[in-house]
């Protein structure tokens, strides 16, 4: 792999710097704005609200840009022309915020009332959410044309650079010399994509959630480096971002890439110091995991120190979240060519009581399906993994068992050996599974096909039982409430 250095982007590197800067002063803004409302009326809480928000999405999408360049850093020089007309722009607005909410002479109804419209005036009738709003337009289009999106438009590009461009006039900032390579110059490499199909680790966190099962005894995530500055890390270029995870309102964030040299997954991860941004980054065969109460742990080993370090300690907010991340994680490592050998307890997440386990044919493959039930939280989960072979174990899908599943159409057997399940959405960690294959049916119900009778009703019984005991439970709490 060939090692890029901040020698050789110089400019770049201050950019993508100031990115984390203006976002660590975002998140600042934000907050000042949340003690201003909490002062005024009801009535002028909803344009805060909005303001707030957009604030929050800018410094998160700043962040982002920096974390993602890593990955991309050949294509980080066309959009250092962008960002040298936008960030002067942001920091401006930022700045200007804060001096009028901290004009103490004046009522904070006042303050907020000049704020919004003195900025709202200098921005040609621009209301000041809306500025953000297309602040944030502009770097969600910088973020899609660093990492080729096939959703990038280079015309909106162009459209929204003159709009901030003309924004800079307003507020009185001189124009900037070009800093970087302008994307109408050398259009071909960048607006053409490439056709390729999607990994599966793309779509896993774009899902939403079905339920959010709150986790106790949260702590401060962590990470323990070896840590880098930017541009130091031998990324090889053309390597796709699979997804990124923020922690500590993104103060650490854990970005996973394929490898365009090997096409095996790594994990990158960043954390803040002083503002400034340091990273550190491991291949998914290098690093083992293990839940700890609510956090997960990643581990590597030290060949200095001949022993197992702790990388980073990553505490989720919910259960669901911690499962998906740790599936994720053990079937990108299970499924890399670079992983030697996988540890069994690693397939197996801690604090889960197995209720049942049988064999499935799934969209004509043999798998495991077990029903999870996680000791903290009590949530429920249903759980395919392959039944045999170099991979066995390795998780194929899992799917949350939600209220839904209290319905008495939830579930029915629809024979002997198959169960149909109403209303239940699977995360999918393989690119072969096809669970349309499963849905083929009038209801669109998934269909579980037992490989044994006995299994099916097993399986049914299971969900008859805690269905009728939770039944029981509330007519209890409903007597208990009445006498």
């Amino acid at each position: 792999m060939e090692s890029i250095g901040p020698a050789n982007v110089p400019v770049e590197s201050h950019l993508l710097l100031d990115c984390c800067r203006e976002a660590d002063q975002a998140d600042i803004v934000a907050r000042g704005l949340d003690q201003l409302r909490a002062a005024l009326s009801e009535s002028f809480h909803g344009h805060l609200i909005a303001l707030a928000g957009e604030i929050r999405d800018s410094s998160r999408l700043l962040r982002s840009l920096a974390d993602c360049s890593q990955v991309y850093i050949t294509r980080v020089p066309f959009m250092t022309n962008y960002l040298s007309i936008l960030l002067p722009c942001l920091s401006r607005t930022l700045k200007d915020i804060v001096t009028y909410y901290e004009e103490k002479t004046l009522t904070r109804e006042i303050r907020w009332r000049k704020m919004y419209n003195k900025m709202t005036e200098e921005a040609g009738g621009l209301p000041l959410p809306q500025r953000f709003v297309l602040f944030n337009h502009f770097l969600s289009l910088l973020k899609q044309l660093l990492t080729r999106s096939p959703n990038f438009d280079l015309n909106t590009l162009e459209a929204l650079r003159t709009r901030v461009a003309a924004l800079r006039e307003q507020l009185g900032i001189p124009p900037m010399p070009q800093a970087g390579t302008l994307v109408r110059q050398n259009p071909m490499p960048l607006v053409v994509v490439q056709e390729r199909n999607s990994h599966w680790a793309e779509q896993i966190f774009s899902l939403p959630l079905p339920s959010r099962t709150a986790l106790k005894h949260l702590r401060s995530s962590k990470s323990y480096g070896p840590f880098y500055p930017w541009g130091h890390l031998a990324i090889p270029h053309d390597s796709t971002v699979l997804f990124k995870r923020p922690f500590e309102n993104d103060t650490i964030s854990v970005v996973a890439f394929l490898s365009s040299v090997d096409q095996c997954p790594y994990f990158l991860m960043r954390t803040l110091q002083n503002s400034a941004p340091w990273y550190s980054m491991f291949g998914a065969h290098e690093l083992c995991i293990e839940r700890e109460g609510s956090a997960l742990q990643l581990k590597r080993w030290s060949r200095s120190e001949q022993c197992s370090k702790l990388w980073a300690a990553l505490y989720f907010i919910t259960w669901e979240e911690m499962v998906l991340f740790y599936c994720t994680f053990v079937a990108l490592k299970a499924r890399s060519l670079l992983t030697v050998q996988i540890h069994p307890n690693e397939f197996q997440l801690r604090r889960e009581k197995r209720l049942f386990q049988a064999q499935i044919i799934d969209d004509g493959f043999r798998h495991s399906l077990i029903v999870y039930e996680d000791l903290q939280t009590r949530g429920l989960r249903l759980h395919a993994a392959v039944w045999e072979g170099e991979l066995r174990q390795c998780p194929v899908w899992t799917a949350f068992v939600t209220h839904q599943s209290q319905s008495p159409t939830w579930l029915s057997r629809r024979s002997r050996h198959r169960v149909w399940l109403k209303d239940i959405q699977l995360y999918v960690f393989c690119n072969t599974y096809r669970q349309e294959n499963m849905r083929q049916n009038k209801l669109g119900a998934f269909e579980i096909h037992f490989d044994r009778e006995e299994a099916a009703r097993r399986f049914k019984e299971l969900f008859s039982i805690r269905s009728a005991a939770s039944e029981t439970s509330e007519n209890e709490q409903e007597a208990s409430s009445a006498a």
